[in-house]
Formats: C-alpha cells, sequence, structure tokens
C-alpha cells in the first residue's frame, strides 16, 4: 500500500532545472496561464526524488503558487523561489494516532504551540491534523473527543492566522480503520469547535472512494473547507482520463464558491512528471 511516509523514507535526489547566476529560476518552457480562481499547488511526498529545491524550481517552471505538506525545517524553502508551503505538517499527530483519543491531546498541544508560530512567520496559512483510528471507539465518542483535542489548540491558530486542517481519509482503500472518513463526521467535528481557524482538507481523492457526491458535498460543506488535494480514482495517478472523477466540473463547483484557499494536487505519476502535473494544471484551470 503506497503512503506518503514510505514515500518520503524512500527518497533519492535527482536534478531538475536549474537557477541563474542571478537566482532565478531558469526555464526554456513558459508556464501555463493561470485564471486564477483556482490556486493550485503541489504535495511534496508525492516526489521523493526531488528535493524541496527541485520540486519549487518545477513549480515555477510550471505555474504552481506553492508546495505542500512541508516539515517545519522546509516550511521557508518555496519562498526562496516566489512560492510558499500551503501546508504544513506541525506535529498534529499522525494518520493512525491524533485527535480522537484524549491521550494524544497534549502532546498534540505542544507540538502545534510550538511550530504554528513559525508556521506563520514563515506564511504558511494552514498545518495538518488528523482524527486517528478508531479501534473500537464509536464515530460518537470519536468526534467529542476530537472536538476537545481541537477545542485546546484553536486559540493558538487563531491569534497566529494559521488555519488547522483535519484531513478527511478513505479507510476503504489506503487508511483502514480511520476515523474521519466521511464529510459529515468531520463537519459536525468543525461546526462544534466553531473557529475560522479550524477547517476540513477534503481530500478529493479519498471521497470519491468513500462517498462519492462531490459536488453537492462540496458545495453544501464549503463553510467547513480550508484546503483541497486532488487525485486520480482509481490508483491515486494523474488526472487523466483513465480515471472518473470529473475533476474540471468539481473545480467549476470550487471556483463558483467563496473558496480561497489551495488546491494541491497529491497523485502518484505513472508518466512524467511535469507532464502530469502540467496536465492536471490545466484540467484545474477553470
Amino acid at each position: 500500500m503506497l503512503s506518503r511516509r514510505l514515500f518520503l523514507e524512500a527518497g533519492v535526489l535527482s536534478g531538475i532545472g536549474a537557477l541563474t547566476a542571478s537566482g532565478e529560476v531558469s526555464s526554456g518552457v513558459a508556464p501555463p496561464v493561470s485564471s486564477g480562481r483556482i490556486r493550485q499547488s503541489v504535495c511534496r511526498w508525492c516526489y521523493p526524488h526531488l528535493s524541496v529545491d527541485e520540486l519549487s524550481t518545477m513549480a515555477v517552471r510550471l505555474g504552481l503558487q506553492g508546495v505542500d505538506l512541508l516539515e517545519v525545517e522546509e516550511y521557508e524553502i518555496p519562498r526562496r523561489y516566489g512560492l510558499i508551503c500551503t501546508m504544513g505538517y506541525a506535529g498534529g499527530g499522525t494518520i493512525s494516532d491524533a485527535l480522537n483519543h484524549p491521550e494524544n491531546h497534549a502532546a498534540i498541544e505542544t507540538a502545534l504551540r510550538k511550530n504554528i508560530p513559525l508556521a506563520a512567520r514563515a506564511g504558511v496559512p494552514n498545518v495538518i491534523t488528523f482524527s486517528g483510528n478508531r479501534r473500537g471507539m464509536s464515530d460518537e465518542q470519536g468526534a467529542a473527543n476530537t472536538v476537545l483535542g481541537l477545542n485546546r489548540v484553536k486559540s493558538i491558530a487563531e491569534d497566529h492566522g494559521v488555519t488547522i486542517c483535519l484531513e478527511l481519509l478513505n479507510s476503504k482503500v489506503n487508511h483502514p480503520d480511520y476515523m474521519a472518513d466521511h464529510t459529515a463526521w468531520g463537519v459536525r467535528v468543525v461546526e462544534e469547535v466553531a473557529s475560522p481557524r479550524v477547517k476540513l482538507l477534503y481530500d478529493i481523492y479519498h471521497m470519491q472512494i468513500m462517498e462519492g457526491d462531490l459536488i453537492d458535498t462540496i458545495r453544501g460543506s464549503i463553510g467547513a473547507i480550508g484546503h483541497f488535494h486532488t487525485g486520480g480514482v482509481p490508483g491515486r495517478h494523474e488526472l487523466g482520463s483513465g480515471q472518473e472523477i470529473q475533476y474540471e466540473a468539481v473545480m467549476r463547483a470550487i471556483a463558483a464558491t467563496d473558496f480561497s484557499g489551495y488546491v494541491a494536487h497529491e497523485f502518484l505519476p505513472t508518466i512524467d512528471t511535469e507532464a502530469a502535473l502540467r496536465q492536471a494544471m490545466a484540467v484545474c484551470n477553470v
């Protein structure tokens, strides 16, 4: 089973692109023209063969606005290229162990209290957190525990203008037993926390697998959503014709709302990396 952790641990570096003597990114290919309605970035873990500098160089060449899912020590790297880290790790637990188990709350609070100010300083608008696995816990109890944990940390996010995003993931294919596997559960948690700085990370790939009905769900839940991830279904590959999500229609639905955050591409290319990202950008540039 492919995972962010495995890809990050397996990564080796290889070069792409270059900088000019003046420090500017050199490229012979003009980036796609963006309408600006959908602000697009790219998830770092999907490209373990590239350093953050190399991925940032490619992002600039393509016209992306940021790099997603960076560690604290990497927050500042995209800024060298005129980009931002659009979402960072900040110690918000792990996919399997996080907010639905109260014994994790103190460690998560300590980490976020330390790292959210660093995110704010680096211009990182969002940090990620998770529900954790059920381990026999009811959804009702898990929601109550998650609300309790988020209430402990929401003022930190509010004070620094950084949004904590709780990720929705599928428990059917990639993350068995994960609790935040349906939009309604996540929306309930966000609404009970009632903070403008606590939102959902709506992963389109994961929610297509779990529940489908993407456009109506996004429209009805947009007030609780702070960030999006993409990925083709099945397989979490590029957004081409071989997968089942109509991404152009989904992006038009997002663009028609008041959403002003980022859509980060989180897929594993089966074709040339840059070509796959260029294709995804074109599909989402509505």
